[in-house]
């Protein structure tokens, strides 16, 4: 049986990243690897670069990203992808907005995604009741770090995050409270925004609330969705997690989002559940996708303008 790793004790800094510029493309580092495949990417990160490009896609004063949803169409491979996004619907007060992830070596499609952008304003709202009834839970301060379970790697996903369990851990299964901060930039050289700081986590919440052995069981998300009721504030973005496997094959991961002063949001993961022999099948079958028609071409519907 494979030892449990301790995450390094490295210090942050932003000399490293997820991502390197490449051209108009982001090349990959090995930061970015995951638990289920040494050459495939943890979806945190992807997804974040995904959001970026919706979040640079034309701008607007007073507005705020309120919900991304990600569709993890393929294993993510740890090489230099292409990030694009366009507005799909467009308005004063709500827009739609699509972004699509591909493979800067071929143009193959990874992720695709959706997000609203709604206006902002200033509201005299009723006082909130003195007890809110969710409290928050203890801060990172009051957690610890935990052995990370044993992907076979020295370096990737799970040295690049800063974890803090308040309660559960990587190794023990059922529901966990866990603070993240990112140890790394996402892109080198950028400042991580809120929002990117939020998807490189959330994607964590199968993990940190394993229902189901690791060494006997995958649990692979097809998808991510974050409703956001407003960006974290400080580094630290909390995840309090369930995950829900059935015996169907199918599952799901519910997490409540916060930060150091209250519930910021709330994400969402629909899971394929597998035994771990059938890992590289569960692999490929999770991101399977359907040729389409001969008679419809393979990117119709899908806007690649940045």
């Amino acid at each position: 049986m494979p030892h449990a790793s301790a995450q390094p004790s490295a210090g942050r800094g932003l000399s490293r990243a997820f991502f390197i510029p490449d051209g108009p493309a982001f090349a990959a580092t090995e930061l970015t690897r995951g638990p289920w495949d040494p050459g495939s990417q943890h979806a945190g990160p992807p997804a974040a670069l995904l959001a970026r490009a919706i979040e640079r896609c034309e701008p607007r004063e007073a507005a705020q990203l309120a919900r991304v949803t990600i569709e993890i169409l393929r294993p993510v491979p740890i090489a230099s992808l292409t990030a694009t996004a366009s507005i799909r619907r467009p308005g004063r007060s709500v827009e739609l907005l699509e972004g699509s992830l591909t493979l800067a070596s071929d143009g193959t499609e990874l992720m695709r995604a959706t997000a609203w952008r709604l206006r902002t304003t200033e509201l005299e709202l009723p006082p909130p009741p003195a007890e809110p009834p969710d409290p928050p839970p203890p801060g990172p301060e009051c957690g610890e770090s935990t052995p990370f379970f044993p992907t076979g790697a020295a370096v990737g996903y799970h040295t690049a995050v800063d974890y803090r369990f308040v309660r559960g851990a990587f190794l023990e299964p059922g529901p966990a409270m866990v603070w993240m901060r990112m140890r790394q930039a996402l892109v080198a050289g950028e400042e991580p925004t809120p929002l990117q700081r939020v998807m490189v986590a959330a994607d964590s919440g199968n993990g940190v609330s394993a229902a189901l052995d690791w060494e006997r069981f995958v649990f692979i998300n097809t998808d991510l969705t974050v409703h956001l009721a407003r960006p974290p504030a400080g580094e630290w973005v909390g995840l309090d997690a369930v995950t829900m496997p059935l015996p169907s094959g199918v599952g799901l991961t519910d997490t409540a989002l916060w930060d150091e002063r209250g519930r910021i949001g709330r994400a969402a993961q629909t899971l394929l559940v597998a035994p771990r022999c059938d890992d590289a099948r569960a692999m490929r079958g999770a991101h399977a996708i359907t040729e389409p028609p001969s008679d419809v071409a393979p990117d119709a519907g899908v806007d690649r303008s940045s």
